[in-house]
């Protein structure tokens, strides 16, 4: 999944100050619609579930390419919708710093790479309701266009902001980056999948849940 791994000093000041400025809008905008609407306890709850599990499974290292790991923002999205899904970011970011997963500094970045994810995902689903097809479909369109989103963000937050202590030019760190990308797609494709067979499972057992998602905003 996209999510920028490394530690404090990786990115210059003045770069990681404009991704927390992006990321503090965001937030804003997020918390001024929830306080328009609002919230069923049921989906207070739901929140409070995703945040658990995305951080517990955030910290289990796939061993591929010195280890990734699945990410579920995507999921995030089409559950809690594109306001109530950053908040669920940030919380999750803000434990991962705390053990040492990413940098402090980072934390605006990656809030805006999962946004992305949030956001994209929410909106495919949507989109392709008019679609007449099944929900794992829809579901494994969905997460994988926003994990897609999701590493072309990270790519572009790392070339344009530049990597302090590292000698080699912009093509190579592009080229890198790019194997990088190419590696969590692969992985995103298995979490795209994965999560189209949860969507449907939870469409069988508790169908409610995704009908209400269908509306959330």
């Amino acid at each position: 999944m996209a999510h920028i791994h490394l530690q404090d000093g990786s990115l210059p000041i003045e770069w990681l100050a404009i991704w927390w400025a992006f990321s503090i809008i965001i937030l804003l905008v997020c918390l001024i619609r929830l306080r328009r609407r609002e919230l069923e306890p049921s989906r207070l709850t739901l929140a409070a579930l995703s945040t658990a599990t995305i951080f517990a499974i955030f910290q289990v290292s796939i061993p591929v390419f010195g280890g990734v790991h699945l990410s579920l923002m995507p999921l995030v999205g089409i559950l809690l919708g594109p306001f109530l899904g950053p908040v669920v970011g940030l919380v999750v970011n803000l434990f991962s710093a705390a053990i040492g997963h990413g940098g402090w500094g980072l934390i605006g970045a990656n809030l805006v790479i999962n946004s992305i994810e949030i956001v994209t995902a929410w909106a495919v689903y949507r989109v392709t309701a008019r679609w007449e097809t099944s929900i794992m479909v829809r579901g494994t369109a969905a997460v994988f266009t926003a994990l897609f989103a999701g590493n072309l963000a990270m790519i572009a937050i790392v070339l344009v902001s530049g990597l302090q202590g590292v000698s080699q030019g912009l093509a190579a760190t592009a080229a890198g980056l790019a194997v990088i990308g190419s590696v969590n797609m692969g992985i995103g494709a298995v979490e795209a999948v994965l999560c189209g067979y949860l969507m449907t499972y939870i469409a069988r057992v508790r169908p409610g849940i995704l009908g209400r998602m269908e509306d959330a905003e």
